[in-house]
C-alpha cells in the first residue's frame, strides 16, 4: 500500500468514527499517524529549484491570498504604490507582488500572492511555494468577491493543510526529549486530552520524552505541538466587488466589505489592517538632543531591550538605563529597565556606559 493510500484509508476511518469517550483513544492514534504520513509526503514533494521568494520589508508583512480573479492586484494598486498587473481573468498574477502601504507613521508590506487553487497545500499550481510564502508574514487577508464566497471555507482548510493556524494559540505544551525512561507527562491543569490519548500519541514520533501540557488543548493542538512546525498568524476576510451585487454573509472571521476597483471602505481596510498587526510607535530622544521625527516601530508588549536590540546589539551589553515619557510611565522621565513594557506613544531616551 503507496502512502497516498494509506493516507485516504485513515481519513475515512477517522471519518467513519464517531467520537466519544470511548473512541478518543483509537481517533488519537489514527489521527497523528496520519499527521506523521502527510508531513512524511510533504517532505518528499518538497519543491526543488527556484520557488517564490520576496525580501521582508518595512515594518510588518501581509500577505493577500485567495481565489484567481477577486481583484488582489486592483486591491494592492489601491493600497500601495506597487504596480501589479490587473485583468478580468484567472491567474494574472504569476509571480508574488510587493507593495508598501504607509499608514500611521509605518510602513506595511503588502505582497500579492498569485491565486490558490483546490489541493494548494498538495503543491497544485505552485501552491507549496505561495503557501511557504504566506508562512513568513506577520498577517493573513484572505480575500474572495461577492461571487466566490464559497470558497472561503476551501482556502481555510489549505491553509491549515499547510500548517498555517489562523487566529488561533500556540498550545502551551513544554517537550523535552531524553535518551531513555520512555514517555512521561504531565497535566498543569486540566485538559481535554486524557493521558492514555496523549501518550498514544506521543509514541507515534518519540520513544522517550519528559512533556508538560500547560493548555487545555485537544487532539488536533496536541500533534501540532508535537509537529513543532506549525505556524500561528492573525488573519481576516475582506470580500471585494461589494458594488456589483448585494451579498448576505457572515463568517466567524472578522470580514472588511470593499470595493477595491472603486475606493469604498479602502480607508477602514487599512485601520484593520493596522490593527490587527498590533503595531505601536515609540519615538528616540538621544541624550541631549531631540525627540526623533521618525517613530521605531514595534509590536505591542515590546519591551526597552526589543528597543535596544532594534538600535544595535551594543546598546543591550552597554545598558544603564532608559528614561521613559508617555502612556507607559508612572510619572514624568521615569528611570526604567529592560523589562519594562513599552506603549504606542512613549518617548524613550537610552542611557549607556
Amino acid at each position: 500500500m503507496s502512502v497516498e493510500e494509506e493516507i485516504k484509508k485513515l481519513e475515512e476511518e477517522i471519518k467513519n468514527t464517531p467520537y466519544n469517550k470511548a473512541t478518543e483513544h483509537h481517533i488519537g492514534k489514527l489521527k497523528a499517524k496520519l499527521a506523521r504520513l502527510r508531513e512524511e509526503v510533504k517532505r518528499s514533494k518538497s519543491p526543488k529549484g527556484h520557488g517564490f521568494f520576496v525580501k521582508k520589508s518595512g515594518d510588518a508583512s501581509v500577505a493577500i491570498i485567495g481565489p484567481p480573479s477577486v481583484g488582489k492586484s486592483t486591491l494592492l494598486n489601491a493600497l500601495t504604490n506597487a504596480e501589479s498587473r490587473i485583468g478580468e481573468y484567472d491567474f494574472t498574477t504569476t509571480q508574488i507582488i510587493p507593495g508598501i502601504m504607509e499608514y500611521e507613521g509605518c510602513n506595511i508590506q503588502l505582497l500579492d500572492l498569485p491565486g490558490i487553487i483546490y489541493g494548494a497545500s498538495q503543491g497544485r499550481g505552485r501552491g507549496r511555494e505561495i503557501i511557504a510564502m504566506a508562512r513568513m508574514v506577520d498577517l493573513i487577508l484572505i480575500m474572495i468577491d461577492v461571487f466566490s464566497i464559497g470558497e472561503v471555507e476551501r482556502i481555510r482548510k489549505e491553509l491549515w493543510d499547510a500548517g498555517i493556524r489562523i487566529n488561533r494559540r500556540k498550545p502551551d505544551v513544554i517537550i523535552r526529549k531524553k535518551d531513555r525512561g520512555g514517555i512521561n507527562i504531565e497535566f498543569a491543569k486540566k485538559c481535554r486530552l486524557s493521558y492514555e490519548t496523549a501518550k498514544t500519541i506521543s509514541l507515534e514520533y518519540m520513544s522517550n520524552a519528559d512533556i508538560v501540557i500547560r493548555d487545555d488543548i485537544d487532539i488536533e493542538e496536541f500533534i501540532d505541538a508535537i509537529l513543532g512546525n506549525r505556524v500561528y498568524l492573525p488573519a481576516f476576510l475582506v470580500v471585494n466587488k461589494i458594488d456589483v451585487k448585494d451579498v448576505n454573509f457572515s463568517s466567524d472571521m472578522d470580514t472588511v466589505f470593499i470595493s477595491a476597483k472603486n475606493g469604498y471602505n479602502i480607508e477602514d481596510l487599512k485601520k484593520k489592517i493596522f490593527e490587527k498587526l498590533e503595531l505601536i510607535r515609540v519615538y528616540m530622544k538621544p541624550e541631549g538632543k531631540k525627540i526623533e521625527d521618525k517613530p521605531m516601530v514595534l509590536k505591542k508588549k515590546a519591551t526597552i531591550k526589543d528597543v535596544c536590540k532594534k538600535l544595535h546589539r551594543d546598546f543591550v551589553k552597554n545598558f544603564r538605563y532608559a528614561i521613559i515619557e508617555g502612556p507607559s510611565a508612572s510619572f514624568p522621565k521615569q528611570r526604567v529597565g529592560l523589562n519594562h513594557e513599552v506603549k504606542d506613544g512613549d518617548v524613550i531616551t537610552i542611557v549607556t556606559h
